[in-house]
Parts: structure tokens; sequence; C-alpha cells
């Protein structure tokens, strides 16, 4: 990676995210890009800022610029972004408060634009925020931890959060809900297939392809 960026305010924080011609590989990965290198207690503000209420920062971004960018602040190798949540100098309750306005980011940016593919099918003509949304708690550099007390409320969050965004009227929410539950399985199995049998029982009208992803989520293997 390039040169850290730090030092910035929010909006033009923003800015750095998402303003930039969409491309393959994306900017982020150029070696000579500058890429966010924040202190923690500013990216989580930052974070939890546009995740909260996302609508008036992005609505200038196509949809295209919107998973780029959201690409790059999830993403384990694009930046110091999430791996500020864990950062021990970070109180509980900060982190978990920008863990609980994924929901948000959910319901009013993936729920709102992802067209109703499902992306572990290949399915053909999905919206192009259907990736980041199916990837999101698979590229998250965070995993279950249910061993390190340090680590238990965030844990706990992001299984709250996973719940509660398969209630989302999204099949690609509830993919990408499906998608995190089956790779944290191995950490938290009863809570995870509790949340799952709960999901099968109370949405019968979900496409059989979908009960299908759920029921290999319970079992731990979904890609």
């Amino acid at each position: 990676m390039g040169w850290g960026l730090r030092d910035i305010t929010f909006e033009d924080w923003v800015e750095h995210v998402f303003d930039h011609e969409v491309c393959e590989p994306y900017w982020f990965l150029d070696e000579e890009s500058g890429v966010w290198a924040g202190a923690p207690e500013v990216t989580v503000a930052y974070m939890t800022r546009l995740f909260e209420d996302p609508l008036p920062y992005v609505e200038n971004y196509t949809d295209e610029q919107l998973n780029q960018g959201l690409w790059y602040v999830v993403g384990s190798s694009t930046g110091s972004h999430m791996f500020a949540l864990i950062d021990p100098r970070l109180s509980h309750n900060t982190a978990t408060g920008c863990v609980r306005s994924f929901y948000s980011l959910f319901e009013n940016i993936f729920s709102k634009k992802c067209s109703e593919h499902l992306y572990h099918l290949g399915q053909t003509g999905a919206n192009a925020l259907n990736a980041v949304c199916h990837m999101w708690w698979d590229i998250i550099p965070i995993c279950g931890m249910p061993d390190d007390p340090s680590r238990v409320q965030i844990d706990l969050e992001i299984l709250r959060v996973m719940a509660r965004t398969l209630k989302l009227e999204s099949l690609a929410c509830q993919e990408s809900a499906l998608h995190g539950l089956g790779h944290w399985q191995a950490c938290y199995p009863k809570k995870v297939s509790s949340i799952i049998d709960k999901f099968i029982a109370t949405n019968r009208s979900i496409p059989d392809a979908l009960v299908e992803y759920a029921k290999r989520a319970l079992a731990g293997y979904v890609l």
C-alpha cells in the first residue's frame, strides 16, 4: 500500500472513500494510492457517523462507487478501518456502537439498492452492491473469539446485527446475514443455530434456494 492518510475531516474522508473512478483492480490496490491510516478513535467515529445515516453522504455516488468504497472500508487488506474496532485502546461501548451501526447501513443502503438476486448462486444481472453486501461478514477482519473476554461484547453485537438483518425484507441482506452466520457457526454454534432456526421457522415464503443456504449455514458450510 501507499502512503497513509490521516488528519482529515469527516467530509473529506467520505470523499476519499467513495469519490473514485470505478476500475479493476480497485483503486486502493494500487501501491501508489494513499490509504487511510487515521487513529482508531477517529476511524471508528467516522464509520459510525457514516453507517448510522448514510444516505445524505453517499447520494451523489453511483452504486458501483459505493460497492468499491465499502469494499475498501470493510476489507482486511486495504487499510486500517475495521482493525480499529478491535484496537485495545478503544472503549467497548465505542466499538459496539460502531458494529451496531452496520445494521443501519444494511437497512438504508443494501436493502434499498441491492437487487433480489442470490449472490452465492452466481445469478446474473445483480446490482453492483450485492457483491459487498454478500461478502461483508466474510471480508471483515474480525472473527468470533468466545474465549477472549475482551472480545465478547463485540462478538455478541455482531451476532445481534446479523440476527436483526435477517428480519429485513431483502433477499440480499438475508443472504448476507446467513453467510456471516455460517462463518461464525464454528465459534458460536448454539447461538448461530438458534438464530437460523428461528429465521427458517418464521419465514415460510422465502425461496427454496435461500432455505437451503440457511441449512448450509447451520453446518458452517457457506461460500
